[in-house]
């Protein structure tokens, strides 16, 4: 919530909290190698863990900043922040150990790592409690106040007196409502009065010294628009508008400046800026690990393959990936050469003859996605993201599902969000969608990890692949 203003603020936190970390580093060597403690395999220099530092306070840091560590506090809540410090930490004590078992010139004990993330996640989250309580104490004493008034009474205006009730910790002192109606003066909506009417505004804030004046008028109600900022012409109080366009938003929505100008995005992809370097990185280095772990099974695979039945290694099939743009797939052929020549393109199903007896093994591990790797490397698919279908299926989805071709905001993946919950092969569509959304939505690399951590931990096997 105008988190603008809370950019210096948020800096200066996670300056606070990689000193905590480093702090919370020293101390664990302190303790796993200064009181005395059984150490089978002697007491490493206390240097070898401070050249460590620098990759402690890069992995931290963006560790907890995509984790979502630095929401302004003035709309957040106290479990969600702790929470998201917990699994922001977990994902960085996996690095750090990552990072740790790579730089090889030292060793570095586990004992210790273990103490360090226990230090590290207490002692944040003892820092972040500190500054909301010296915050609170401040606004329960008349400091860091915004006193604000919401110009308008409808539907839009209630659920932005809604928000502002449920964050009283914001310090967003809303003093009350003003009506197009006079008739709804003396109204309550979420313990917010109606305390006069949308041309008392100037009123109002010279009665109530306000710092803020939230306007939020609904849609049809726009010609009045122009009469209120006129009125608020030669007032220095704070305009904000909210604007009444929750039925036009379809996917990561936001606001930004153009060159002066504001623009409403309704609906865009996550991945630009750094956002797409960071998510290309990723799938680069990544897809070339994996191939080679995965280089043994890929050559037994093609092996049998080409052993059992006749007709290509790969099977190679046009889909769609970022922007509609289609794309050739590569996966191992599972299917007689000839399947789709009497049928044309169809779904496979449960016990669907053009199939193999490798195939059909191959199609049930998800072993035959493992050259999809290659198209990773190419650019042209991603680690985890929506997967990948037909142009000729795409036609008709698209005119029977809503918001199926948002998509088509990401680059395709090779697991997803919905196939780590099950979605896949013969599932609801509309489901698929659904979960697909979300991911693209709440986008991050930390997001990915997870689901390819899920991808590995629940195994490849699925009974919806056909």
């Amino acid at each position: 919530m105008l988190k603008k203003h809370n950019q210096l603020f948020l800096t200066t936190m996670l300056v606070v909290d990689i000193g905590v970390v480093v702090f919370s580093w020293v101390l664990a060597y302190w303790i796993r190698f200064e009181m005395d403690l059984p150490t089978p395999k002697g007491v490493p220099e206390f240097s070898d863990y401070v050249w460590f530092i620098p990759f402690l306070v890069i992995i931290w840091g963006l560790c907890m900043h995509m984790g979502g560590v630095y929401t302004p506090m003035r709309s957040d809540s106290r479990f969600n922040e702790y929470f998201r410090i917990f699994k922001a930490s977990a994902y960085a004590i996996t690095m750090t150990m990552a990072a740790a078992f790579f730089y090889r010139e030292y060793s570095y004990s586990r004992a210790a790592m273990g103490i360090f993330w226990m230090l590290s996640v207490t002692g944040l989250i003892l820092s972040h409690i500190a500054v909301r309580t010296t915050l609170r104490a401040f606004r329960r004493r008349g400091y860091n106040l915004r006193y604000v008034i919401i110009v308008g009474a409808g539907e839009l205006a209630q659920s932005l007196a809604e928000t502002f009730a449920r964050h009283p910790e914001s310090g967003m002192v809303v003093v009350g409502l003003l009506a197009d109606n006079p008739k709804d003066v003396g109204r309550v909506y979420h313990g917010y009065k109606v305390i006069g009417v949308v041309p008392q505004v100037k009123e109002m804030i010279d009665k109530y010294r306000l710092d803020q004046v939230f306007i939020a008028l609904p849609h049809g109600a726009y010609e009045r628009l122009e009469a209120t900022l006129t009125q608020l012409g030669d007032e220095t109080v704070d305009i904000k508008l909210a604007p009444d366009i929750t039925q036009f938003i379809r996917l990561n929505s936001s606001v930004e400046d153009f060159d002066g100008f504001p623009i409403v995005s309704l609906s865009e992809s996550p991945m630009y800026g750094w956002n797409k370097v960071l998510k290309a990185a990723f799938d680069y280095i990544f897809a070339f690990i994996f191939i080679i772990l995965w280089s043994p099974v890929m050559i037994l695979v093609a092996i049998a393959v080409k052993l059992e039945s006749k007709g290509p290694l790969f099977y190679t099939q046009e889909r769609m990936s970022l922007g509609g743009e289609p794309f050739t797939i590569y996966k191992f052929r599972t299917m007689r050469e000839d399947a789709e020549k009497e049928t044309g393109a169809v779904w496979a199903k449960s016990g669907d003859d053009r199939r193999t007896r490798l195939g059909a093994i191959l199609r049930r591990t998800s072993l035959d996605e493992l050259p999809q790797l290659f198209n990773v490397l190419t650019g042209k698919m991603s680690l985890v993201g929506p997967r990948p279908e037909r142009p000729v299926f795409v036609e008709n989805f698209k005119k029977s599902i809503p918001k199926y071709m948002l998509r088509h905001k990401m680059k395709a993946g090779i697991t997803g969000w919905a196939q780590v919950n099950g979605l896949r092969g013969d599932t609801s569509l509309e489901e698929r969608v659904e979960y697909d959304l979300y991911y693209i939505e709440n986008w991050s690399i930390l997001f990915d990890i997870k689901i390819i951590w899920l991808t590995l931990w629940k195994g490849f096997v699925n009974k919806h692949a056909y």
